[in-house]
Protein backbone atom coordinates (compact mmCIF):
# COMPACT_ATOMS: atom_id res chain seq x y z
CA UNK A 1 0.00 0.00 0.00
CA UNK A 2 1.40 3.58 -1.21
CA UNK A 3 2.20 5.68 1.38
CA UNK A 4 -0.29 8.52 2.41
CA UNK A 5 1.22 12.27 2.81
CA UNK A 6 -0.39 14.37 4.89
CA UNK A 7 -0.95 18.46 4.74
CA UNK A 8 -2.26 19.92 7.97
CA UNK A 9 -2.83 23.62 7.46
CA UNK A 10 -3.23 25.23 11.41
CA UNK A 11 -6.47 27.04 11.63
CA UNK A 12 -4.64 30.80 11.67
CA UNK A 13 -3.00 29.73 8.16
CA UNK A 14 -6.40 28.32 6.45
CA UNK A 15 -7.98 31.73 7.64
CA UNK A 16 -5.18 33.63 5.41
CA UNK A 17 -5.91 31.38 2.57
CA UNK A 18 -9.31 31.89 2.72
CA UNK A 19 -8.65 35.80 3.08
CA UNK A 20 -6.76 35.86 0.27
CA UNK A 21 -8.83 33.30 -1.86
CA UNK A 22 -11.62 35.78 -1.88
CA UNK A 23 -9.30 38.66 -2.46
CA UNK A 24 -8.27 37.05 -6.05
CA UNK A 25 -12.47 36.40 -6.35
CA UNK A 26 -13.16 40.38 -5.93
CA UNK A 27 -10.48 41.23 -8.83
CA UNK A 28 -12.67 39.47 -11.38
CA UNK A 29 -15.84 38.57 -10.03
CA UNK A 30 -18.74 40.30 -8.09
CA UNK A 31 -21.49 37.31 -6.58
CA UNK A 32 -24.75 37.76 -5.94
CA UNK A 33 -24.69 34.38 -4.10
CA UNK A 34 -22.19 32.76 -2.04
CA UNK A 35 -23.08 29.01 -1.92
CA UNK A 36 -20.74 26.60 0.01
CA UNK A 37 -21.04 23.12 -0.14
CA UNK A 38 -21.40 21.39 3.02
CA UNK A 39 -19.59 20.61 4.91
CA UNK A 40 -16.06 21.47 4.27
CA UNK A 41 -16.98 24.57 2.26
CA UNK A 42 -18.92 26.20 5.58
CA UNK A 43 -15.41 27.19 7.09
CA UNK A 44 -14.63 29.15 3.79
CA UNK A 45 -18.15 30.43 2.90
CA UNK A 46 -17.95 32.05 6.32
CA UNK A 47 -14.83 33.36 6.37
CA UNK A 48 -15.08 34.99 2.63
CA UNK A 49 -18.64 36.14 3.93
CA UNK A 50 -16.89 38.71 5.89
CA UNK A 51 -15.47 40.06 2.28
CA UNK A 52 -18.44 40.07 0.35
CA UNK A 53 -20.99 41.58 2.74
CA UNK A 54 -23.80 42.47 0.42
CA UNK A 55 -24.18 38.84 -0.90
CA UNK A 56 -26.46 36.56 -0.14
CA UNK A 57 -25.17 33.53 1.72
CA UNK A 58 -26.10 30.04 1.07
CA UNK A 59 -25.52 26.31 1.56
CA UNK A 60 -26.22 22.97 -0.40
CA UNK A 61 -24.99 19.22 0.74
CA UNK A 62 -23.25 16.75 -1.56
CA UNK A 63 -22.08 13.31 0.30
CA UNK A 64 -19.17 11.91 -1.55
CA UNK A 65 -15.85 10.57 0.62
CA UNK A 66 -16.03 7.16 2.35
CA UNK A 67 -12.60 6.42 3.81
CA UNK A 68 -9.17 8.27 3.66
CA UNK A 69 -7.85 8.44 0.01
CA UNK A 70 -10.66 6.18 -1.51
CA UNK A 71 -14.33 7.66 -2.37
CA UNK A 72 -17.72 6.31 -3.65
CA UNK A 73 -18.46 6.13 -7.23
CA UNK A 74 -20.68 9.21 -7.79
CA UNK A 75 -21.53 12.12 -5.28
CA UNK A 76 -24.78 12.58 -4.06
CA UNK A 77 -26.89 16.00 -3.24
CA UNK A 78 -28.39 15.71 0.02
CA UNK A 79 -29.74 18.45 0.93
CA UNK A 80 -31.23 20.83 -1.65
CA UNK A 81 -29.78 24.25 -2.59
CA UNK A 82 -30.42 27.21 0.19
CA UNK A 83 -31.89 29.56 -1.93
CA UNK A 84 -33.32 30.57 -5.14
CA UNK A 85 -30.50 30.99 -7.76
CA UNK A 86 -32.45 31.86 -10.98
CA UNK A 87 -31.12 34.69 -13.15
CA UNK A 88 -28.00 35.40 -10.09
CA UNK A 89 -23.83 35.08 -10.30
CA UNK A 90 -23.20 32.52 -8.09
CA UNK A 91 -19.57 31.66 -6.37
CA UNK A 92 -19.34 27.83 -5.43
CA UNK A 93 -16.86 27.92 -2.19
CA UNK A 94 -15.47 24.54 -0.91
CA UNK A 95 -12.36 24.06 0.63
CA UNK A 96 -10.98 21.83 -1.86
CA UNK A 97 -11.06 20.16 -5.37
CA UNK A 98 -10.76 16.48 -5.01
CA UNK A 99 -11.96 14.67 -7.68
CA UNK A 100 -14.04 17.65 -8.61
CA UNK A 101 -16.69 15.28 -9.22
CA UNK A 102 -19.11 16.67 -6.63
CA UNK A 103 -18.09 20.67 -8.06
CA UNK A 104 -18.92 18.71 -11.47
CA UNK A 105 -22.78 17.68 -10.26
CA UNK A 106 -23.75 21.09 -8.34
CA UNK A 107 -22.61 23.38 -11.69
CA UNK A 108 -25.04 20.82 -13.45
CA UNK A 109 -27.70 21.53 -11.36
CA UNK A 110 -27.11 25.12 -10.90
CA UNK A 111 -27.25 25.42 -14.41
CA UNK A 112 -30.51 23.36 -14.50
CA UNK A 113 -32.53 25.72 -12.16
CA UNK A 114 -31.52 28.88 -14.35
CA UNK A 115 -28.09 31.12 -12.15
CA UNK A 116 -26.68 33.67 -14.72
CA UNK A 117 -23.41 32.90 -14.12
CA UNK A 118 -21.31 30.23 -11.98
CA UNK A 119 -18.02 30.55 -10.62
CA UNK A 120 -16.16 27.94 -8.42
CA UNK A 121 -13.78 28.76 -5.85
CA UNK A 122 -11.55 26.55 -3.25
CA UNK A 123 -8.73 27.06 -1.41
CA UNK A 124 -6.88 23.85 -2.16
CA UNK A 125 -6.68 22.29 -5.56
CA UNK A 126 -5.47 18.57 -6.35
CA UNK A 127 -4.17 18.09 -10.15
CA UNK A 128 -6.16 15.25 -11.26
CA UNK A 129 -9.73 17.18 -10.20
CA UNK A 130 -12.02 16.90 -13.53
CA UNK A 131 -12.87 20.54 -13.00
CA UNK A 132 -10.49 22.77 -12.19
CA UNK A 133 -11.79 25.79 -9.84
CA UNK A 134 -11.88 29.40 -11.34
CA UNK A 135 -10.01 30.56 -8.61
CA UNK A 136 -7.85 28.41 -5.77
CA UNK A 137 -4.92 29.42 -3.78
CA UNK A 138 -2.62 26.40 -3.20
CA UNK A 139 -2.12 23.07 -5.29
CA UNK A 140 -1.28 19.75 -3.58
CA UNK A 141 -1.52 16.18 -4.28
CA UNK A 142 -1.72 15.18 -0.14
CA UNK A 143 -4.07 14.66 1.69
CA UNK A 144 -5.47 17.44 3.18
CA UNK A 145 -6.15 17.37 7.16
CA UNK A 146 -7.86 20.52 7.86
CA UNK A 147 -8.27 22.24 11.08
CA UNK A 148 -12.62 22.07 10.61
CA UNK A 149 -12.27 18.05 10.70
CA UNK A 150 -9.01 16.92 12.39
CA UNK A 151 -11.11 14.31 14.74
CA UNK A 152 -12.86 13.16 11.33
CA UNK A 153 -9.76 12.43 9.43
CA UNK A 154 -7.93 11.01 12.72
CA UNK A 155 -10.25 8.55 13.08
CA UNK A 156 -10.41 7.57 9.15
CA UNK A 157 -6.66 7.61 8.95
CA UNK A 158 -6.48 5.07 12.07
CA UNK A 159 -8.99 2.61 10.38
CA UNK A 160 -6.98 2.86 7.22
CA UNK A 161 -3.92 1.90 9.39
CA UNK A 162 -5.59 -1.11 11.09
CA UNK A 163 -6.80 -2.67 8.44
CA UNK A 164 -3.41 -2.59 6.06
CA UNK A 165 -2.31 -4.15 9.57
CA UNK A 166 -0.71 -1.32 11.01
CA UNK A 167 -0.77 -0.15 14.77
CA UNK A 168 -2.20 3.20 16.27
CA UNK A 169 1.26 3.97 17.39
CA UNK A 170 1.95 4.05 14.07
CA UNK A 171 -0.75 6.59 13.81
CA UNK A 172 0.39 8.27 16.30
CA UNK A 173 3.99 8.72 15.17
CA UNK A 174 2.83 9.54 11.38
CA UNK A 175 0.57 12.13 12.24
CA UNK A 176 2.99 13.87 14.73
CA UNK A 177 5.21 13.75 12.52
CA UNK A 178 3.78 15.62 10.20
CA UNK A 179 2.31 18.69 12.04
CA UNK A 180 -0.38 17.63 14.03
CA UNK A 181 -0.41 18.52 17.94
CA UNK A 182 0.44 15.52 19.90
CA UNK A 183 -2.36 16.18 22.87
CA UNK A 184 -4.59 16.42 20.22
CA UNK A 185 -3.79 13.14 18.27
CA UNK A 186 -3.43 11.43 21.52
CA UNK A 187 -6.90 12.74 22.53
CA UNK A 188 -8.35 11.51 19.07
CA UNK A 189 -6.54 8.31 18.84
CA UNK A 190 -7.84 7.16 22.53
CA UNK A 191 -11.53 8.07 21.17
CA UNK A 192 -10.65 5.94 18.39
CA UNK A 193 -9.67 3.19 20.34
CA UNK A 194 -12.22 3.16 22.98
CA UNK A 195 -15.02 2.96 20.00
CA UNK A 196 -12.93 0.19 18.34
CA UNK A 197 -13.08 -1.99 21.58
CA UNK A 198 -16.84 -0.90 22.09
CA UNK A 199 -17.82 -2.05 18.66
CA UNK A 200 -15.63 -5.23 18.03
CA UNK A 201 -14.96 -6.39 21.58
CA UNK A 202 -11.34 -6.26 21.25
CA UNK A 203 -8.26 -3.90 21.17
CA UNK A 204 -7.47 -1.82 17.82
CA UNK A 205 -3.61 -2.29 17.03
Amino acid sequence: MKEVEFETPSWDYFYQLCLELGDKVKRSFDPEILLGISRGGLIPLRIMSDLFENAIVATVKVEFYEDVAKTSQEPRMTQPISVDVKNKRVLVIDDVADTGKSLALLVERLEEIGAEEIKIATVYYKPWSLLRPHYYIRDTERWIIFPHERRETIFKIASSYIKGGRSLEDVTDKLIQCGLEPLLVRRFLDEYREEYISRHGTAAG
